[in-house]
């Protein structure tokens, strides 16, 4: 059962919270995004049996595109069509999901290959047993290749030895949850960087990776009064970045410049109600290893976004967050001073 929270091994942001459904039926959970194990079975049954899980999420205030439904147990080879029927349900709902136990018990790889899940999480008994066994090893190594081609997120769960943590990063596992990354006295998460093997990179700065600040997302068809719903929220966000399904950038809204569009008089009646992608512009992505110096570059490609926030992505093109100019120019700065 998942009972920590879920981190990203690169930057050792917390991505998602458990969640739990109490007795009488009432959604707990942090405000971040949620993982809740659902078995198998549940969804099996039918529409009315996810009702209860529906209006939990409602009563809480909750988006299902907030909850990463977390599917345990096995499906015999007959109720594969049914199965895949209520996974389409939940994803047309918003859901994200995803598979226990890969691996070992849970869903067998050719079933989560056919699913196309947002993630698929290791068998806790599989991570206890590497680095030592090297079967354990090549089947975790397995699952991550699975999850690239398909586009999916690997989850690495009870992780309680910094070898594992090793081992699980080395092949390519992004996320993990367990008592190593429990958060600490101040409530904060402190998972070392990878350590990059070429000492010249150094000249080149720290990997944005490490400035990496989360993004504040929506939806690609998000409304342009979602959007200042948003930036209301907290002054200090720079920018919006509007995802697809699976957190791949699709425009990117500044701040400034998209405020001004509502400040323009008769500026709310024109673009309200309409998609806010109508007003974005192109993301301008990095992938997460690029150097300070060369993402400094990448920003000045064009003189007129010279300070937009640059999006970090992953292998996959997925969006990790945001770095912002300001903080790539105090890397450069400090790197040529040879601070």
């Amino acid at each position: 059962m998942l009972t920590s929270p879920v981190v990203d091994l690169d930057t050792g942001a917390v991505i998602a919270q458990p969640a739990v459904v109490d007795a009488a039926g009432t959604l707990r959970a942090a405000p971040l995004p949620m993982v809740l194990e659902l078995p198998v079975e549940v969804v099996l049954a039918g529409a009315g049996a996810l009702a209860p899980l529906h209006e939990a999420l409602r009563r809480a205030g909750r988006h299902p595109r907030e909850a990463i439904l977390l599917l345990t147990g096995s499906c015999q080879e007959r109720f594969r069509p049914l199965l895949k029927v209520g996974l389409d349900g939940l994803r047309t709902i918003g859901y994200l999901l995803g598979f226990a136990g890969v691996g070992t018990g849970g869903a067998p790889l050719d079933l989560a290959a056919d699913a196309g899940p947002y993630l698929l999480a290791l068998d806790p008994g599989l991570v206890a047993r590497i680095p030592g066994d090297h079967r354990a090893t090549a089947v975790a190594r397995a699952v991550v290749t699975l999850a690239r081609g398909i586009g999916a997120h690997v989850l690495a769960p009870g992780v309680e030895r910094e070898p594992q943590l090793a081992v699980a990063r080395g092949l390519g596992v992004r996320l993990a949850h367990g008592p190593l990354l429990a958060p600490g006295p101040d409530g904060r998460v402190r998972v070392p960087l990878p350590v990059t093997e070429e000492p010249a990179g150094v000249m080149l700065g720290p990997r944005v990776q490490e400035l990496l600040i989360p993004a504040v997302t929506l939806p690609g068809e998000a409304t342009a009064e979602e959007a200042v719903a948003a930036f209301g929220q907290e002054p200090t966000i720079t920018s919006v970045i509007l995802v697809d399904e699976f957190q791949r950038p699709l425009g990117s809204l500044d701040r400034s410049r998209f405020l001004l569009s509502f400040a323009a008089r008769y500026g709310h009646a024109l673009h309200g109600a309409k998609p806010a992608r109508r007003l974005a512009d192109p993301p301008r992505t990095v992938p997460r290893t690029t150097p300070a110096i060369a993402a400094m570059q990448a920003a000045g490609r064009d003189p007129a976004r010279v300070y937009d926030d640059l999006v970090v992505t992953d292998e996959l093109n997925r969006c990790l967050g945001i770095v912002r100019v300001s903080d790539l120019i105090r890397q450069v700065t400090a790197v040529r001073a040879g601070v």
